[in-house]
């Protein structure tokens, strides 16, 4: 199998820092995201770049990645197919070379210790694991999301891919890594043998404003000196909408003002937003203006670091 160049996937150098390939994994996922991108391809592009953040934001799986990569990729590896496979599908001869594929653990990773017809006639089904992209907004209530997805079953020797649809409800609260169990919706059981389970794992899609703590969210909010100063009255959005709020008077870059209720929904309440005041200046100033600056530079005879000198 084609090897994933992780780093090609994400658009970034493979010496880019944690936070510059976060940067890049957000406005992808968001591009590729299947709610909001009909094109054919985008499902499968949302799931390449996750997959690639989820290696390399890792430290650990990241530098077992970069080992991986600089061999060019290759994780070759010999195996005898069971009894029976060698033509089902001409995927079970040869060599593999491994990338880590759910294609290969969910055909080749059942459990083939049961020898003999009766054996296999009572398995279960394999279960079947997909991603499941939520929104942070989709998370606040419960609602039915129609899913999609394919599994790879044989069927009297041949390696056959089914399609299923069904509609699931997403409970309210549900958190990133969440593993959601749908009883039943695997792959069908050979013989008599029950069908596996569905699970969903839940992937919250990175906010372009919203930073997640638990069950907090972060916002960085941008104000002016003289708003600092001064204080002000601010809209600021949050998940259900726009509001006021007030920012007193020599308020500090970095402060944190709390509103309780507005974060993410938990199993025993709701989270709370923490604003976060980002004091800016005008990347250009006017003569008239810097005039200005300089007035209130020597009237307010103001040292920041004066604490330096103690």
């Amino acid at each position: 199998m084609e090897f994933k160049d992780y780093y090609q996937i994400l658009g970034v150098e493979p010496d880019a820092e944690v936070k510059d390939i976060k940067i890049a994994y957000r406005k992808l996922a968001r591009k590729y995201h299947p709610d909001l991108n009909p094109e054919p391809g985008a499902e499968a592009s949302f799931k390449e770049v996750a997959e690639a953040w989820e290696v390399l934001k890792d430290s650990g799986r990241r530098a077992e990645y970069d080992e991986l990569r600089r061999y060019g990729g290759r994780r070759d590896q010999q195996f005898e197919p069971p009894p029976g496979w060698e033509s089902s599908a001409g995927a079970g001869a040869g060599q593999f070379e491994g990338d880590f594929s759910d294609f290969f653990n969910s055909v080749f990773g059942a459990d083939f210790s049961q020898q003999g017809p009766a054996g296999r006639q009572n398995r279960p089904g394999q279960d079947v694991e997909i991603e499941l992209p939520l929104f942070l907004e989709q998370t606040l209530e419960s609602f039915a999301k129609p899913v999609e997805y394919r599994m790879s079953v044989f069927v009297q020797g041949q390696l056959r891919e089914l399609k299923k649809s069904l509609k699931v409800t997403i409970p309210a609260g549900v958190s990133d890594g969440e593993r959601i169990r749908v009883r039943g919706q695997g792959a069908p059981g050979p013989g008599d043998g029950p069908a596996g389970d569905l699970y969903l794992h839940v992937r919250l899609v990175p906010h372009p404003l919203f930073d997640v703590e638990g069950h907090n969210l972060l916002l960085t909010v941008p104000i002016a000196p003289w708003e600092a100063a001064l204080g002000a009255k601010i809209t600021v959005p949050t998940l259900t909408g726009k509001i006021s709020l007030t920012v007193k008077p020599n308020s500090q870059s970095g402060q944190k003002l709390r509103i309780a209720g507005k974060g993410l929904v938990s199993r025993t309440g709701r989270g709370d937003l923490y604003v976060v005041l980002n004091v800016v200046i005008p990347q250009e100033s006017p003569a008239a203006v810097r005039a200005l600056w300089q007035q209130l530079a020597e009237q307010a005879a103001f040292d920041p670091r004066a604490e330096w000198g103690k």
